[in-house]
């Protein structure tokens, strides 16, 4: 192909444009679009738990001032706001991840932005539930393979961290394309904008901890609706970015793998890999958490009988233990095993109080907190960890409970509840939205939004669901 005199040798953006704009939902397997139902239940449930925490009217703000007031074909969950498809994502992409409760890909959040995208865009053009499912999944496949093309090297990500946001926005711009109907030409356009737009991945906030971290991802969500607004209004001269002489994965990484580009593609269904979190924090945090559950619960533990909590082996950067004054933001807490584990047993109903500021700095949780110990195994590797999650396993974690009383509880688990070897069940995941959408939804209006949300497939125009999300 040419563009603008120049020669590629590949075709790699072509078949993923392609793929795009030619997937239907007869071509995708049931258990694939019960598992995207799935990821959009809970991208949406946790969105609504987050309307409880104080860093929520932040984004709620910000969206309807660069809405320019009230107006528009698209609603703001957890607020009912009538607003911009943009500026819709933007809020909803925010809310997605701020608890850091939704999925976990091999490369980041994808549904944090997927989900908002294909919703806002599915509400305005009035488009049904089938074609919304259409777009999570030719969304995550193309997103996926994108971002594991670009993942650095590990040298990289100890210097620089690791970008996930950098490659979020190509899973923001394919649901906007896909249900606007875009030719693969036009695909290719927007996936050219995207490699255009495309920061260089660094991690600023794992180095301060800030909960802008969370905002990135609405940030991604509204360029990506932004993105296809272009394409439709005619901008031109991106095709394919993706491959060479352009090379975008040269600009992103130190270690491009361009096979992934195609890898499986339309054979291997890629969200069947996704992690979706039974508990909001990071995702290293998630075993751990998960035995303490389980000990606490089958042996009646308060937080009062325990002298310590040993997690065996450690997880390298999720350790971390608070001085005498607390966390400083939701994000320090959510990557810190320690205070996860204490906010749990403190209080086992999860939602967005467990990071709000009494919480963070409550004496009897910071000194629990100060009590889970790493164990005398070395420390579980980030690299290490991820290479298992891609070969379908996770780490194995250890979690001994000490009591004042002389008494001592333990038990291991590698894939917790969630994980793709260990995926939670339709009823589950209903359970779980009971207790995340309980900010803003109850009694009988829960039940009937939870009803259309587990049969959206049945749902002819997206926009009569409007009620169920504030």
């Amino acid at each position: 192909m040419l563009e603008n005199n120049r020669t590629c040798t590949t075709q790699y953006t072509k078949i993923l444009s392609d793929f795009t704009a030619n997937l239907r939902y007869e071509d995708i397997p049931p258990e694939v679009l019960e598992r995207a139902k799935m990821v959009m239940l809970q991208t949406v449930g946790v969105a609504l738990a987050a309307k409880a925490s104080p860093e929520a009217h932040k984004i709620i703000e910000t969206a309807r001032d660069a809405n320019g007031g009230a107006g528009g074909t698209a609603t703001g969950w957890g607020t009912g706001d009538r607003l911009s498809p943009a500026c819709a994502a933007l809020q909803n992409g925010t809310l997605a991840d701020l608890l850091d409760w939704e999925d976990t890909a091999w490369t980041g959040h994808p549904s944090a932005g997927i989900v908002p995208v294909a919703w806002v865009m599915a509400e305005s053009l009035k488009k049904g539930g089938r074609e919304l499912l259409t777009a999570i999944v030719a969304a995550y496949e193309v997103y996926q393979r994108i971002a594991m093309v670009v993942q650095p090297s590990l040298t990289r990500q100890r210097t620089k961290g690791w970008g996930l946001t950098s490659w979020q926005l190509f899973g923001c711009i394919v649901p906007a394309v896909k249900l606007k109907g875009f030719t693969s030409e036009q695909v290719n356009q927007a996936l050219g904008l995207g490699a255009a737009c495309s920061t260089l991945p660094t991690s600023f906030h794992e180095f301060c901890m800030s909960d802008f971290y969370h905002y990135e991802h609405g940030l991604r969500a509204r360029e990506g609706v932004m993105i296809a607004e272009l394409v439709e209004k005619g901008v031109k001269g991106c095709l394919n970015a993706l491959d060479n002489p352009a090379d975008y994965e040269l600009h992103i990484t130190d270690e491009p793998r361009p096979e992934w580009y195609t890898k499986e593609l339309g054979g291997r269904w890629l969200i069947m890999t996704t992690l979706l979190k039974h508990w909001p924090a990071n995702m290293w945090v998630q075993t751990p958490v998960e035995i303490a559950y389980d000990l606490v619960t089958e042996h009646g533990i308060k937080p009062g009988d325990i002298r310590d909590i040993i997690v065996d082996p450690p997880k390298e950067g999720r350790m971390d233990t608070p001085p005498d004054e607390g966390f400083r933001s939701l994000t320090h807490a959510q990557f810190s095993t320690p205070y996860v584990i204490s906010a749990l047993i403190h209080d086992r109903h999860p939602g967005a109080h467990w990071y709000s500021p009494a919480m963070l700095q409550n004496p009897s949780v910071i000194s629990l907190a100060q009590r889970v110990l790493p164990g005398d195994s070395d420390r579980d590797a980030m690299g290490v960890g991820f290479k298992m999650f891609q070969q379908g396993s996770f780490p194995r974690k250890t979690v001994t409970i000490n009591l004042k009383d002389g008494r001592s509880y333990s038990a291991s688990l590698d894939c917790q509840l969630g994980h793709p070897a260990n995926m939670m069940s339709r009823e589950q995941f209903a359970g779980r939205f009971r207790i995340q959408a309980s900010p803003v939804l109850d009694g009988e209006r829960m039940e009937r939004a939870l009803d259309a949300l587990l049969h959206i497939e049945d749902c002819d125009d997206i926009s009569k669901l409007r009620e169920f999300l504030y």
